[in-house]
């Protein structure tokens, strides 16, 4: 930030002009400006987004549901793992979106994978306990 005050060929002369200049650095840092560090190249606004938030507990949801939230990336047969019950499950999301970081959000035997740049849902699912593969579409 430092670098960037000094890199500006207006420099603040009061406060008020600081603030101006300081609310403009924030805006193309969050964004505007892509970060090398996160999924995709994303801004830290669309990796905030993309986040579930915290909010206040449910009357009809009761304590003894099993709630967790995992980053992962999808692998390149388009599948993620995630073990429910002390076993593996391969969820399949497809290749198309080989390589993609997604967030898994599990509560008890219910997943959504959501696209962690962009926020899209990418699949929702109930795991079938008795198959250790999730197929993309349910077969008869």
């Amino acid at each position: 930030m430092k670098s960037w005050l000094r890199a500006q060929p207006e420099q603040p002369t009061t406060v008020a002009a600081l603030r101006a200049l300081l609310r403009t650095f924030r805006e193309t840092y969050n964004r505007q400006r892509p970060h090398r560090s996160l999924p995709h190249r994303a801004t830290p606004a669309t990796a905030n987004t993309a986040r579930p938030k915290a909010s206040p507990t449910s009357d009809a949801r009761t304590g003894d549901s099993h709630d967790r939230v995992r980053t992962d990336k999808i692998d390149k047969t388009g599948c993620v793992t995630l073990r429910v019950a002390g076993r593996l499950r391969h969820i399949g999301i497809g290749r198309p979106h080989a390589g993609t970081h997604v967030l898994l959000l599990v509560q008890d035997l219910h997943v959504r994978v959501i696209h962690a740049a962009t926020g899209d849902l990418l699949r929702e699912l109930e795991i079938d306990p008795v198959r250790d593969y999730q197929p993309r579409h349910k077969t008869t």
